[in-house]
Order: C-alpha cells, then sequence, then structure tokens
C-alpha cells in the first residue's frame, strides 16, 4: 500500500521469516559461533536462550546453512510431546521407517542403527529443538539417555536446544542435572542496542530498495525504547509507523509517528496532561503537617523520658524489631548492620539447613531477643521466601536499586534498556558475583529444591544484605552457597567511550588503553606501552580465563563487554571500595 510512495519494491518489516533479510548483529554472530564451536566439539548438547524475538530462530536457520554437506539435520518446532512422539517425530525427520504402533524401544533401536550407520559412513546427525522450554522433563531425560550412543571420541547424536530464559530454569531442575553436565556450549541471546536498531533498520530497507535514510535519527532513539531492542516489536512498530506516514503524506518518519505507533501496537497509555501545580501544593501541605507533627512528637518524648519510649513498645516486640533492622524493605533497611543482623542471619539459616549462618558480632538485646524465640526467626525466614517466589519482584528491587522502574508488559532486561541500562546474566558463584562488585538478582533453591529469587544488596566482608521479596536480612556466605544455583543478573550502564576489538594488529592508543583498563581492573599500576608486548598478552589471556572466555588473546566484544563491567562508573555497587572475592 506504502510502498511507491516510499520507494520501496517490497514490505520491508514483515514479521515473517524472510532469508534475504538476514541481519546477523555482533551478539547473533557471537550466538551462532558459539552453536558451532558446541557442534565441533564432542559433547551431546548445546544451548541457545533469549527473549521472545530476539532472533533465536534467525541463528538457528543461519546455523543450517552452515553446515557441512555430510550433515543429516532434524528440526522440531513444536516439542509438546511424550517421550514416544518425539521419537516418532525425529524418526520422520530423518526419513526412518517403523511400523505401526511401536513402542519406545523399538523406536530406539532404529534410531540407533541409524546413527551408528551415518557415523560408519562418514556422516553427522544434528538433532534442533526450537521452542525447548516445552519439553517435559521425562522427555529432555530421553533424549539424553539417545545421545548415550557414542564412539571413543564423539557423540553420534549431536542436539541443539534453543528456547525462552525459562529454558534455563528447567535444565537446573535436580532430575536433569545430568543433562545439564552435557552442555559443551550455551549463549544467552539479548536485545539489539540503540546502534544496532539503527543499522537494522537500514539493512531492510535497503534490501527492499530504498538507499536514503528513511527514520529520523530520534525516531531509531524511540524505536530502541518502545521495542527494548527486539527485532520482532521494531518490526511491528516501523509497519504501523510507516502506515501512519503514508496517511499523512509524510516523511522522514519521525519519533512522534513512531511513540503514536507504540501507544497503538504496544497498548500503550497516550502522553496526558500533567496538572503540576496542584500536586505540588498537596505535597508541600502535606510535608509541613507532617513535620510539625514529628516535631511536636519529639519534644514529646525527650520531655517524658526514655521510659515513656519503652513502656510504649508491646511485650515480645524485641525479635521483630531486631529483624527489621535487617530486613526493613526500602530506605531504612540500608543503614541495618551486620554487627546488629548477624544473629537474625543464624536464626534465619536454621530454617533451611542444618548449619546455621555464623554471627560474628557481639551478642546484643535482638540477639538475646532471637536465640530465645528461634521459632519467629525460622518463620521470618519462611514467610520471606514464600514471597520471593516471583522473579519480577525481586528485579523491581533491583530497579530501585538504580532508581529507575520496571515497565508493565515488558520483560526486566526490556525495561533496562528503555532506561539506559543493560541487562547482563552470568553462570558463576560468591567469587564471580563479588568480583563484579554490582547488585545482582540471583536465582536461589530452598531445601525442597524450589525456586526462589533475591537481590544481593550490600556486602559487608563474608555477609550479604539479601532481600526476599519486601524482607531485607543479612546471611553469611556459606549459607548463601548452599542456595545459590549460579545464575545471577545485573543491570549496568556502558561507559562512553568503548573499543569494538583490540588485537596486535590495532593502534598503539588501543593497546595503551586496553593496559589501563587491566591494570585497573588488577587495582595495579598501569604501564607505558609502545607495542603489543607478551605481558599485556599474558595479562589479557589471564582476564579471559578468568571470565570463562576464549583466552586468544584478543579482546573481541565478548571480552571488552566484560571488562567495561568493572570499568564503568554508574550506578549502585555492593562495596564502596571495589570488589573483593
Amino acid at each position: 500500500m506504502y510502498k511507491a510512495f516510499y520507494g520501496l519494491n517490497d514490505n520491508p518489516f514483515s514479521i515473517a521469516p524472510n532469508p534475504h533479510y538476514l541481519f546477523l548483529s555482533d551478539r547473533h554472530r557471537e550466538a551462532l559461533a558459539h552453536l558451532t564451536y558446541g557442534l565441533g566439539e564432542t559433547g551431546g548438547f548445546v544451548l541457545l536462550t533469549g527473549e521472545v524475538g530476539t532472533g533465536k530462530t534467525t541463528v538457528s536457520r543461519c546455523l543450517l546453512g552452515q553446515l557441512p554437506a555430510n550433515t543429516d539435520t532434524a528440526f522440531i518446532l513444536n516439542p509438546s510431546m511424550t517421550e514416544l512422539e518425539l521419537l516418532a517425530t525425529l524418526c520422520d525427520e530423518l526419513h526412518i521407517a517403523y511400523g505401526e504402533s511401536p513402542t519406545l524401544k523399538q523406536l530406539t533401536d532404529r534410531l540407533s542403527s541409524y546413527l551408528l550407520a551415518n557415523h560408519k559412513h562418514g556422516r553427522n546427525t544434528v538433532l534442533i529443538i526450537d521452542e525447548a522450554q516445552h519439553l517435559r522433563p521425562e522427555v529432555l531425560e530421553q533424549l539424553r539417555l539417545l545421545t548415550n550412543l557414542e564412539t571413543d571420541t564423539k557423540k553420534l547424536l549431536q542436539v541443539i536446544l534453543i528456547g525462552q530464559p525459562e529454558l534455563q530454569q528447567l535444565l537446573r531442575r535436580q532430575e536433569l542435572r545430568q543433562l545439564a553436565q552435557r552442555i559443551t556450549a550455551r549463549y544467552h541471546l539479548l536485545p539489539l542496542s540503540e546502534a544496532e536498531i539503527g543499522l537494522y533498520v537500514q539493512h531492510r530497507l535497503q534490501v527492499a530498495g530504498r538507499f536514503e535514510p528513511l527514520f529520523h535519527r530520534k525516531a531509531i532513539k524511540a524505536l530502541h525504547k518502545y521495542s527494548g531492542g527486539i527485532p520482532r516489536l521494531t518490526n511491528l512498530l516501523c509497519e504501523r509507523a510507516l502506515m501512519a506516514g503514508y496517511g499523512q503524506s509524510r516523511l522522514p518518519i519521525d519519533s512522534k509517528m513512531v511513540t503514536a505507533a507504540a501507544t497503538e501496537v504496544l497498548g500503550l497509555e497516550p502522553p496526558r496532561r500533567s496538572y503540576l501545580w496542584p500536586a505540588v501544593l498537596l505535597v508541600s501541605l502535606a510535608l509541613a503537617f507532617g513535620l510539625s507533627y514529628a516535631w511536636f512528637n519529639a519534644g514529646a518524648m525527650a520531655w517524658f523520658g526514655a521510659d515513656a519510649q519503652a513502656a510504649a513498645r508491646p511485650t515480645g516486640q524485641a525479635l521483630d524489631s531486631g529483624i527489621t533492622a535487617a530486613g526493613e524493605d526500602s530506605a531504612g533497611a540500608a543503614d541495618a548492620t551486620p554487627a546488629t543482623a548477624a544473629a537474625t542471619a543464624a536464626a534465619t539459616a536454621a530454617a533451611t539447613a542444618p548449619a546455621t549462618a555464623a554471627a560474628t558480632a557481639p551478642a546484643t538485646a535482638a540477639t538475646s531477643a532471637i536465640q530465645a524465640k528461634p521459632d519467629m526467626g525460622q518463620r521470618l525466614l519462611r514467610d520471606a521466601i514464600n514471597h520471593s517466589r516471583d522473579i519480577d519482584t525481586a528485579f523491581a528491587a533491583l530497579f530501585g536499586l538504580w532508581d529507575k522502574v520496571p515497565y508493565q508488559g515488558l520483560s526486566a532486561c526490556q525495561a533496562a534498556v528503555q532506561q539506559g541500562l543493560s541487562c547482563y546474566q552470568q553462570q558463576g558463584n560468591w567469587l564471580s558475583l563479588m568480583r563484579l562488585n554490582y547488585p545482582a538478582v540471583v536465582y536461589l533453591l530452598d531445601e525442597s529444591q524450589q525456586d526462589f529469587y533475591g537481590v544481593v544488596v550490600e556486602r559487608e566482608g563474608e555477609q550479604i544484605l539479601l532481600q526476599l521479596g519486601e524482607q531485607r536480612l543479612w546471611v553469611d556466605r556459606d549459607w548463601f552457597n548452599r542456595h545459590f544455583s549460579g545464575t545471577f543478573e545485573i543491570f549496568w550502564q556502558a561507559p562512553d567511550y568503548a573499543p569494538r576489538e583490540i588485537s596486535q594488529s590495532s593502534s598503539p592508543a588501543l593497546w595503551q588503553w586496553l593496559e589501563n583498563a587491566l591494570a585497573q581492573i588488577d587495582k595495579r599500576s598501569a604501564r607505558v606501552l609502545r607495542t603489543f608486548d607478551s605481558e599485556l598478552e599474558r595479562q589479557l589471556k589471564g582476564f579471559q580465563r578468568q571470565h570463562g572466555l576464549k583466552a586468544d588473546g584478543i579482546a573481541g566484544s565478548q571480552t571488552l563487554e566484560q571488562m567495561n563491567l568493572y570499568l564503568s562508573p554508574a550506578g549502585p555497587r555492593l562495596t564502596r571500595d571495589g570488589g573483593q572475592a
């Protein structure tokens, strides 16, 4: 309808997959490299996760086009099936004949014979399962058993699991731990950056026949804001904005047209006029009244003395106030110290493990109260854990530490991106979390191996301030290690300047930047460089090995992103003196 008006030969923003419009950002190339590396290994499983619409299927189809000619592939798009149905579908994809009403054993035997014959003739077999978060645990276990067929050097069946972030949760289940240990490569695909959105839009326009810019720079910024960097949402917004521009006979597309498109496509509230002065007046009056009331109460309490304050507190409140001091939900909670709350950790940890979190501070009145009534501390922890089953609650607390808010209808990462932050997920332990030194949403497991989520707010020595729901508690390293599943997510803000790649062929200025960055991370004095010497290469490879990166001595996008997590000056930290594991 609008193609002639904009000089287009095709509809550039259709959400239907079209290989002609394939756009691989740096993130997609990294994902593709991880999958290719995983298939080159001897293991059985490769994992690709990402939010809806980030381009996981695009990456998988690109991978299919790069597989060697001696590879047989099976692609399963709807994995919501039983073990028997999955094996039958796999046989169908690989053109393996089987009789009517086959048993599980018959299908397994047919597949095993096929895989052995393929290996004998020098052929590889790859199974790709999309939307794998819908797989049942028993089906995944059946797949693991199928990959047990192997030679001395490799698995005869390699499986690529592609799914939404829930797939990572599924693979952390106790009964799937054997499968999780066989994953040789994994990658979590994050949304596109603002610059990548601009390249993405221009790429699709050029494929459709238009080489002149069509979207204003501020329109690209608005696209990134409302789409959260999700390519599929970007397509929907662009399509609607182009229709609006055509209807008004206007170009280029500006930010107002993108905002209007987002209001319609995403169901956002249209901007409304805010009546500021009446609100300011009401707040001022309320503040003045509150201050007057507090001043009067303070004078009265000072007059009647501390005994009157003690008498006003009901009997049995000492335990509650001791726990509240460590578990306040907002501003007052941050003032709680490990010295007054260590006993709280000791009592609360007893609810989920025999070995309690040791109290390192001298006994106080709150300590005595908790020791006198341990059941109340246990109930407090159980209640806190039961109110921490929703990961959105944990992310809301993390947003609060950054003075930001979650957006309704968007994922946490999408909302973070719209507010100028980046979302970073990592597998690690206490050491990696403390080394990064950022507040983090942590994935935890209770004694029944059920998920709950917390936010690591602050660190003091071997203790951390952990927010569970609205409650904050000091817990020690031992308690945390027993309940931490290994996954955490942080928000961070990239520095203003970040190079794209640094190697021996780069400029001396980039060599010096790399030396300065590594020196800052290691808290040492930087050397003045004239060459990319062996010491710089050694330091770089050491950093890469420490963070589970390929130690190739080249500071690529992943290495530089990991460095910039340390170099960024913005945002809250667990300790003020830098992360020390």
